[in-house]
């Protein structure tokens, strides 16, 4: 995916930290009424830019676990005060738990159950006993909808070397029958600071499973997990909310 890889370096164009607020306040407000003890520590899976931990540090010590080089550095430069890992949240071990972990929009990428189950262990894994497991997907098959939307931003001016611009399209299709994804295309104008202006098409593929099978998986990974809904400028989320069993994972 080009815009975590070649395009990283115009992320913040692409999503500011600024737009997080709301959003992070909803993810720690779930967090605490889910908490058995106090949570003080939180392990972010695919926590990209870390928009989300420039919030959710006031409250809590965050390590970030980001595959791309990319985006980890934008967040290593946002996040100084926060632990930056490299990892892929199907496979990371660290070896320790953590009073939470927390999954945003990242896991939207496990597009094949045994993906899903496989990064619903690895959480599980690095959680403590008692400890709350925060999952976000952007939709799940009973909420999603296929549409377009358009975005952008500049870079602040600075006199004498002009400024970026980005303006994007993402245009996510409906799902085809029988796969267990969808396909969302990015159409991205990219304006250089010498006025130039370039055009991306990037292909992105979103996994899309039911509330059924997410609740499964959990089980099957030692969270009894509970199905909760997330409200962000109106729009209401599937978000899932888990704590782990004493047991572990099956």
């Amino acid at each position: 995916m080009r815009l975590y890889d070649e395009l990283a370096d115009w992320w913040p164009l692409v999503s500011p930290p600024s737009e997080y607020v709301e959003e992070a306040s909803e993810y720690l407000r779930l967090l605490r009424a889910f908490e058995t003890r106090r949570v003080e520590t939180m392990l972010e899976l695919g926590s990209g830019g870390g928009n989300n931990a420039s919030h959710l540090k006031r409250d809590l010590r965050m390590t970030l676990v980001e595959p791309s080089d990319g985006m980890r550095a934008h967040s290593v430069a946002l996040n100084p005060e926060c632990e930056h890992l490299p990892g892929d949240m199907r496979t990371v071990r660290l070896g320790r738990t953590f009073d939470a972990v927390f999954i945003h929009d990242a896991i939207e990428y496990m597009t094949t159950e045994e993906d899903l189950r496989a990064a619903l262990l690895t959480a599980a894994e690095h959680v403590a006993p008692g400890g709350v497991v925060l999952v976000a997907p952007d939709a799940t098959r009973e909420t999603f909808e296929p549409g377009l939307t358009t975005e952008g931003g500049d870079e602040p001016e600075v006199p004498g070397r002009g400024f970026r611009s980005l303006r994007y399209m993402m245009w996510t299709l409906p799902p085809t029958p029988g796969e267990s994804f969808v396909e969302t295309h990015f159409g991205m104008l990219l304006k250089e600071r010498d006025g130039t202006v370039r055009s991306i098409h990037d292909v992105h593929h979103n996994g899309l499973h039911s509330r059924a099978t997410w609740l499964r998986l959990f089980d099957e990974v030692g969270l009894d997990a509970r199905l909760e809904v997330r409200t962000l400028e109106g729009t209401a989320y599937d978000t899932f909310v888990a704590v782990r069993r004493a047991s572990g994972a099956q």
